[in-house]
């Protein structure tokens, strides 16, 4: 049974545009599941929601198989994280953790065990009996999150809860947030961010949510998978362009030729001819269809121009830029129409701006998507398959 149940769940406020439109979701037992998207797509909106400080536009939520729609909040079995810590300053650690179960009524005895147990998996210990002027931004932020844990909720739910730490407070609260986790017995929880790294790292399911003319056209979620999913499977032009920093490349071209196994493009801003080989394709094309080909930065090799073994399956372009990062380069190269095409190189790369590189794209690596912007299918198990017997 699914932990939380979303059936064409839309949101509109008056009569402007629906901020959410037919969201359907199913977030399992135990799943960490993220909300990801650009800002105003709605991902904060669908959280709320959830906990029920929204209400439902249109559709059904479930929650353990019951119906949440008329539902109080605080009889939903959920707990919320929110970005602002909410913390009583008048208060110690020990009373804003335990101040909801004291509104509940529950024991005096029976908070201090749910309290101090919480405290010990976020390491609050020694914190108990100080006041919230006398933490760090990262040690507010886990007595947020231990008042939400100690209601022992069926849905944890954090909205991004990261955002006011600095870089390294975010890493190391991200990391506690992961465990935490792991340690829930059966709760699942819902992550809202728009931060790719927490996405990638903390989810079990991404659920991207796209925003503007799209959400009416389309729908509000875009994809839905595991965070590789996503990233190697992208459904559409917007999704492979959101997920991957830096974004991936993208070429408008034509298609020229094809069989089973290869398909020939002309690049419209240069006219050079392109082959790429290695994935049957799924789906009829037509010659002279216009499509665009994606690639990745790290999906791209790099050769002298005077080195290059097959013009046919390269495109030369001139070094603008090169952004030494350490154990990597990213290397900005010239590319006609102005859009600066963009390679990932080792760390210990020696190349300039102003030198000719001809550029080779990775067998299984690449994308192509049609004019609606949709991703062309192609075998790409069949194509890793072959490529495995034959090393």
């Amino acid at each position: 049974m699914s932990a939380i149940s979303l059936r064409h769940v839309s949101k509109q406020y008056g009569q402007h545009a629906p901020v959410l439109r037919d969201v359907n979701l199913d977030i399992a037992e135990h799943e960490f599941c993220v909300f990801l998207g650009p800002s105003g797509c709605g991902k904060s909106t669908l959280l709320r929601m959830i906990a029920g400080l929204e209400d439902l536009t249109t559709g059904e939520l479930c929650i353990d198989g019951h119906r949440m729609n008329e539902t109080p909040p605080a009889e939903r079995g959920v707990s919320m994280v929110f970005q602002s810590y909410a913390l009583f300053p008048h208060m110690s650690v020990f009373d804003n953790i335990g101040f909801g179960l004291r509104i509940a009524g529950l024991p005096k005895e029976e908070i201090r065990r749910r309290v101090t147990d919480a405290a010990r998996v976020l390491q609050l210990d020694a914190l108990l009996e100080r006041k919230p002027r006398q933490l760090s931004g990262g040690q507010r932020q886990r007595v947020a999150i231990g008042r939400a844990i100690v209601r022992e909720p069926r849905v944890f739910l954090f909205d991004e809860p990261l955002s006011n730490l600095d870089a390294a407070l975010r890493g190391q609260t991200r990391i506690e947030i992961a465990r935490l986790h792991s340690r829930f017995q059966k709760a699942s929880s819902v992550y809202v961010t728009h931060d790719q790294v927490e996405a990638m790292t903390l989810a079990d399911k991404i659920v991207l949510l796209r925003s503007g003319d799209d959400v009416a056209r389309l729908g509000s979620v875009a994809q839905v998978g595991a965070p590789l999913d996503l990233y190697h499977r992208p459904a559409s032009l917007f999704v492979a362009g959101f997920i991957g920093s830096p974004r991936m490349n993208f070429l408008p071209a034509t298609i020229e030729a094809m069989d089973r196994a290869s398909i020939g493009l002309r690049l419209d801003d240069s006219g050079e001819y392109l082959a790429l080989s290695g994935m049957p394709l799924r789906q009829r094309l037509a010659i002279g269809e216009p499509v665009t080909l994606g690639i990745r930065p790290e999906h791209l090799s790099m050769q002298p121009d005077g080195d290059a073994t097959d013009a046919s399956s390269s495109i030369v372009r001139t070094v603008q830029l090169v952004e030494q990062l350490g154990e990597a380069a990213y290397v900005h190269l010239d590319q006609p129409g102005g859009v600066t095409l963009l390679a990932k190189a080792p760390g210990t790369s020696s190349l300039r701006a102003g030198d000719r590189q001809a550029i080779y794209f990775s067998r299984n690596a690449w994308h192509l998507f049609d004019q609606r912007g949709c991703a062309i299918s192609f075998d790409r198990a069949a194509a890793e398959a072959a490529d495995t017997t034959t090393q």
